[in-house]
């Protein structure tokens, strides 16, 4: 190795050991695919129940509820499964899962997310039903958007397809479980596959041919 080849060697691990100290890139594609999983079957879910609900079998009361028990249950699965893949892909870089940019990180997306989240159950004791959906596209793009200068770029274009999703379903409100499951299930999984392949699939097939 010459000089010049060293210097260029020298150059791409300082610039790795700085992303690492900046910016969490510990996030595994599995996590979004997870994720998106999760969503698909809450939504599920929810179509079959508002079909009772359509049929008298179910009354309005019970529905809310009902609804959001799954939110609920979508939510708690998502994170639980992401953080075990982030924790075991974190493992095998040899990078802190808890650093000063994984706190950035959370910080930063949950500003928008806890108060999207107000934004909604405002709306739900109003009964601005058809508006929750998109709400929560909306909010949840923009903590995509605002988290993503601390971790890997592309989050930066599923943010902002979150929140375009969002912004169509605001003139189309009584598609809310689509656009839904769009966002949180189709484009999770998308965005998952496209970093598992583009980040992680090196490293699985090295650990394979070892």
């Amino acid at each position: 190795m010459n000089s010049q080849q060293q210097g260029l060697a020298d150059i791409q691990d300082i610039r790795r050991i700085m992303e690492r100290s900046s910016r969490f890139i510990s996030l595994s594609g599995w996590s979004g695919i997870a994720a998106g999983t999760c969503a698909l079957a809450g939504a599920g879910l929810a179509y079959h129940f508002i079909s009772q609900f359509q049929k008298g079998a179910v009354d309005i009361e019970a529905l809310e509820y009902i609804l959001l028990g799954i939110a609920a249950g979508v939510f708690a699965a998502a994170f639980l499964l992401a953080f075990l893949f982030t924790y075991a892909r974190s493992r095998r870089a040899g990078v802190a899962i808890w650093g000063k940019a994984a706190q950035r990180l959370l910080f930063n997306t949950l500003v928008p997310l806890v108060a999207g989240g107000f934004v909604c159950l405002r709306m739900l004791e109003t009964e601005y039903y058809g508006f929750i959906a998109p709400s929560c596209l909306i909010f949840y793009g923009l903590a995509l958007v605002n988290g993503s200068k601390y971790t890997l770029g592309e989050i930066r274009w599923l943010g902002y397809s979150q929140v375009l999703l969002g912004i169509f379903n605001l003139w189309l409100p009584g598609n809310g479980l689509f656009f839904w499951a769009l966002g949180f299930g189709v484009l999770h999984i998308i965005y998952g596959a496209v970093m598992w392949w583009k980040y992680e699939r090196s490293n699985t097939a090295g650990s394979a041919n070892a």
